[in-house]
């Protein structure tokens, strides 16, 4: 018996600051393994990973977001549970948002990012990135030291957002003091126990963003301009049909909600790594070609989605173990990307690790995550200016110990992954 055989992955607080051995001890189990809890199957082979990812007409994605809980309320029975999942979907957290959709309804929810997301306004957005990105670090660079979340990261993603959809200049204040704290729903056991520690911002940042959003996209219905809101309020479905206001602001909420987060958890585990890797900082300072696949190599050995979740439509079989229809998938990606059959040394960071790209951290399929591109861009175009502009990088001992000693704290959460904080301490480059 190992310290593993009866651990709770949705509960147990041991497991949030290096949950990779877990996933090692269950890949070594099997790549398709069924957890002691919650009724929940794991998958953590790369292969068996993408499988399940592709294969939408057998898994649903109706419990993406917070996998067996509250789960289905009645128990499922024979091969296929596609209208008990019709009957009781409005029950899944984030049921009206674009993560959670299958079929017809995801495509079209996702058409709309695509009206959104087009290669000249990506082009557009990528030239205000890097004023947006030098603005902020104005606010701290003559201190020496900076919070990369706090102080970088979650206010620049929110920006950065903020120009893509067009939102006016003058509530761009208001959104990034709004945004600063964006949870997820907390989810509840069927013990009724939290799963997952919640802050207390000062208001609902999401009923924010449905607020402020919904009165763009009716005031450009009514009176259009010659502008992104204009084109993101009158975006239409592929057939033609004109969404209802609901779906157009979800879509754009969603972007800023899970975009902005998915930077900033991206972001900070990239900056501790050049923090504590002198010569990767080196290498990236001389060969800026080399950010791209750093970046992807950071999105490997940590991705920012801890677990993803799927439901099984109809009875299967997936790396020769059947699943049962009604059973939670879950999905660790960091496991699939620490699968030694696919990478080599696959605990190890290298920057210049050949397959980096392949990773799993944006998904794969229809539900590969949309704003990946702009993830990589803000990512890319971050580290370039605070490279340019600091020499180097220490992490601070005063919040996070000796390098013999480190303390880093992670989100208490079985969704995701990240810092909650990251202290640095910097010398500013020498003004040409």
């Amino acid at each position: 018996m190992t310290a593993f055989d009866d651990v709770d992955f949705f509960t147990d607080r041991s497991l949030v600051a290096d949950p990779y051995p877990y996933f090692e001890y269950l890949r070594n189990r099997c790549p398709v393994a069924a957890l002691p809890h919650h009724g929940v199957v794991a998958v953590t082979g790369y292969d068996e990973m993408i499988d399940v990812l592709r294969d939408t007409d057998t898994f649903s994605s109706c419990n993406a977001v917070t996998g067996p809980f509250p789960g289905l309320p009645v128990r499922p029975e024979g091969d296929n549970v596609d209208d008990l999942i019709a009957q009781h979907r409005h029950m899944m957290p984030m049921s009206e948002y674009l993560i959670t959709k299958d079929g017809t309804d995801h495509a079209e929810r996702r058409s709309l990012l695509k009206r959104l997301l087009t290669p000249n306004r990506m082009r557009e957005n990528e030239e205000a990135i890097w004023p947006l990105a030098d603005a902020q670090i104005d606010e701290f660079i003559d201190r020496g030291r900076f919070e990369v979340i706090g102080d970088y990261a979650r206010p620049f993603a929110i920006l950065v957002i903020a120009d893509l959809l067009g939102v006016p200049e003058e509530d761009r204040s208001e959104f990034r003091r709004q945004l600063s704290t964006i949870d997820l729903p907390e989810v509840k056991g069927r013990n009724g126990q939290a799963h997952k520690q919640k802050r207390e911002p000062r208001r609902d940042p999401l009923a924010f963003l449905f607020e402020k959003v919904t009165g763009y996209v009716e005031s450009r219905r009514r009176n259009p301009q010659p502008d992104v809101l204009t084109a993101l309020a009158n975006a239409t479905y592929p057939d033609g049909r004109t969404p209802a206001v609901a779906d157009v602001v979800r879509t754009a909420s969603f972007l800023f909600a899970a975009g902005g987060d998915t930077t900033t958890r991206l972001l900070a585990a990239a900056m501790r790594i050049i923090a504590e890797q002198p010569d990767v900082a080196e290498l990236l300072r001389s060969r800026r070609d080399m950010l791209p696949n750093f970046i992807d190599e950071v999105l490997r050995i940590e991705s920012p989605v801890k677990s993803a979740f799927r439901l099984a439509r109809k009875s299967t079989t997936v790396g020769g173990v059947d699943i049962a229809a009604g059973t939670v998938v879950m999905l660790p990606l960091g496991a699939a990307n620490r699968d030694p059959r696919r990478y080599d040394r696959p605990d190890e960071f290298r920057a210049d690790r050949p397959n980096a790209q392949t990773h799993l951290s944006f998904g794969r399929g229809v539900h590969t995550c949309p704003g990946g591109p702009l993830s990589r861009t803000e990512v890319r175009i971050s580290l370039e200016r605070l490279l340019d502009r600091i020499s180097d990088f220490r992490v601070s001992t005063i919040h996070h110990g000796p390098p013999d000693a480190r303390r880093f704290v992670y989100e208490p959460t079985y969704i995701l992954r990240g810092h909650t904080a990251l202290h640095l301490d910097f010398t500013p480059a020498a003004r040409a």
